[in-house]
């Protein structure tokens, strides 16, 4: 099981975010990018990172409907996925030859209320698929229970990666562990006395 940080919770202390993780065995730090157009909250620019010092494998994740600019600012720093959902845009297709141009792995995110048949048509052009469970736009939330459900329709027969973002700690990752590859965790390993340790009861 891989471990993504995500540092919205930090977002107006970067730099000690990634100086807190940058020194654990997290395998990618989780950039959450919010301009008020998808969802009704802001995070920050991606332009902030680019002076910060990082070790680990950016993991973007865009909720934005300005996609055109915002995933171009994310190709600048090298991530290792960029993603973005499949409910900000009419042209997925474009967005994923963008991204795969760039030779950058690409994702798309679902919400929970979204149906999983909305990414089938997709399912061979793209490396990660990230369940949302989770409402976007805030962190903090309690996990969605019905996610597990959603998880169990994937299929085991995929060439790409599956991640759970939202509400996810010791005690939500039991309900997860068996169906994804990556877990996206944020308040209960940034705030944890221990980051490590946090870090590998996800494990």
């Amino acid at each position: 099981m891989e471990v993504s940080v995500s540092i919205l919770s930090k977002k107006d202390n970067l730099e000690e975010a990634f100086d807190l993780l940058n020194n654990t065995s997290c395998d990618y730090i989780h950039i959450d990018i919010m301009d008020n157009t998808f969802t009704d909250t802001y995070s920050f620019e991606l332009s902030e990172l680019l002076t910060i010092n990082t070790r680990k494998k950016l993991d973007i994740h865009i909720m934005s409907t300005n996609l055109d600019y915002q995933i171009k600012e994310a190709i600048k720093l090298d991530p290792e996925f960029i993603t973005f959902h499949v409910e900000s845009t009419n042209d997925i297709e474009k967005y994923i030859k963008i991204i795969k141009n760039k030779n950058i792995k690409v994702g798309l995110a679902i919400s929970p209320e979204t149906s999983l048949d909305l990414i089938k048509e997709y399912e061979n052009n793209i490396d990660l698929l990230l369940v949302m469970s989770v409402t976007p736009g805030r962190g903090g939330q309690d996990f969605i229970l019905e996610t597990v459900d959603k998880l169990k329709k994937i299929s085991k027969d995929r060439n790409y990666l599956v991640s759970v973002d939202g509400g996810i700690n010791d005690k939500t990752i039991k309900h997860v562990k068996k169906y994804v590859d990556i877990v996206v965790s944020g308040n209960y390993i940034i705030s944890s006395s221990d980051i490590e340790t946090a870090i590998e009861k996800l494990r």
